[in-house]
């Protein structure tokens, strides 16, 4: 009997691999920070839009997935081949304009990390740790950074813990998650699509389409017509995947949410402007280590994040340009998909040297992925119901239905918080 169950774990946990990471990368150092000014400023009140909005991601990432897996493609080269330039090419800017603020944002916030630990200024640490990224990905694999760092982002479930510590009003946290109450004011809308910016992002669409291309090409599919195709198999165990990797972000959320609104809300701290409050979160677990542990989590959800969002960068332009793209290949081996990779991260790392507050560049970073994802939200919908690309495999209704939800609930925050403005 034991033996069977070791064995149906071991069978899950294999399972799982690009929505798992998508799901982890999800938690970066942007969302960190967004879901602490959350719990801090509207105390448990968001604590409602972790199960709201785990279908929606859940659903749009599914789709992305199923592209992948069939098509052989990735998103941008999809769009290539079946819509007009304009909106190949309006879809790359849009997923450049949100990478690359995104890429500034939790670059900055690794290094401001880093920086309360050894107490060394952190524009030392920025272009460190973009080096140290564009060095791994160029010459080591993404595969071998995610093995490498997933771990740390385990000190995540410090909130967990944290949040039992910090002895919450319970009743309140029950109401706050049962029923929704969404507020007119600018600061809460602004607070809603930063949320959804951070869960829903641009970035993710087109990591996961091109991840799934990737593990074909890890199973020697080289070429488009070996990669086409799925089988029931393969679909049963990229949901198993996707929906443990979207589990697991929105679990991280709800109790960032939860331990914020305890420990800093509960005691009057409503505004956070430096990272040292964010970290004071954790205090009621960790005491004198908190801003260690603080740090743990935010570089090694960075170190995840951070090469995903260059990555998938890089993957768009160069799919939409039809260049040779793979993180697998060498630098000399495909130029301009790497040229493109490290214009991201060097254009990231500036943006910190331009004087904005850390914290504040990475919630607006989640703001600007809000406002910006629901026109390509509605593009993975139209491709994964498309029959000339998915044949039989084309979406449910529901899913199509919840990708629909999904674009018209992100477009309605941002016309609510631009209302208010």
């Amino acid at each position: 009997m034991a033996d069977e169950y070791k064995g149906r774990v071991r069978a899950f946990f294999s399972k799982l691999g690009p929505g798992l990471i998508t799901g982890a990368s999800d938690d970066d150092p942007s969302g960190i920070a967004t879901y602490s000014i959350a719990g801090a400023q509207f105390g448990y009140a968001p604590l409602w839009i972790s199960w709201f909005s785990f279908p929606l991601m859940t659903a749009v990432q599914l789709m992305c997935a199923r592209l992948g897996m069939v098509s052989g493609r990735g998103l941008a080269s999809l769009l290539r081949n079946r819509y007009p330039r304009w909106v190949l090419w309006s879809s790359c800017a849009l997923l450049v304009i949100a990478n690359v603020v995104n890429i500034g944002a939790d670059l900055g916030g690794m290094a401001d990390a880093t920086a309360l630990v050894t107490g060394i200024k952190p524009y030392y640490f920025t272009p460190l740790y973009a080096g140290a990224m564009l060095w791994l990905l160029g010459w080591s694999s993404y595969r071998r950074i995610a093995t490498t760092f997933k771990w740390m982002t385990l000190v995540l479930f410090a909130y967990v813990i944290a949040a039992f510590l910090a002895h919450p009003n319970w009743a309140g946290v029950f109401q706050a998650t049962l029923l929704p109450r969404v507020q007119s004011s600018r600061a809460y809308l602004a607070m809603l699509v930063a949320i959804l910016g951070t869960t829903i992002s641009p970035y993710l669409f087109f990591w996961q389409a091109t991840q799934e291309v990737e593990e074909d090409r890890d199973k020697g599919k080289t070429t488009l017509a070996q990669r086409q195709g799925a089988t029931d198999e393969e679909v049963h165990d990229s949901r198993t995947d996707v929906i443990t990797g979207m589990l697991f972000s929105n679990l991280i959320m709800y109790f960032i949410i939860l331990t914020t609104a305890a420990t800093l809300h509960g005691h009057g701290e409503t505004r956070i402007a430096t990272t040292r409050q964010a970290a004071e979160a954790l205090r009621p677990l960790a005491g004198d280590a908190t801003y260690f542990l603080f740090t743990l989590g935010i570089v090694g959800t960075g170190m995840l994040s951070v090469p995903v969002l260059a990555g998938s960068t890089a993957f768009g332009v160069a799919e939409g340009a039809g260049w040779r793209n793979s993180l697998k290949y060498k630098p000399h081996l495909a130029p301009r998909f790497y040229a493109v990779l490290t214009a991201a991260l060097f254009v990231g790392m500036l943006l910190n040297y331009a004087g904005f507050p850390v914290v504040s560049m990475l919630f607006w970073s989640a703001v600007v992925n809000g406002v910006l994802a629901p026109p390509l939200v509605v593009l993975v919908v139209l491709l994964s119901a498309d029959r000339r690309i998915m044949g039989d495999r084309v979406v449910s209704p529901l899913l199509r239905g919840l990708g629909w939800l999904t674009a018209a609930v992100m477009t309605l925050a941002a016309i609510g918080m631009f209302a208010t403005l």
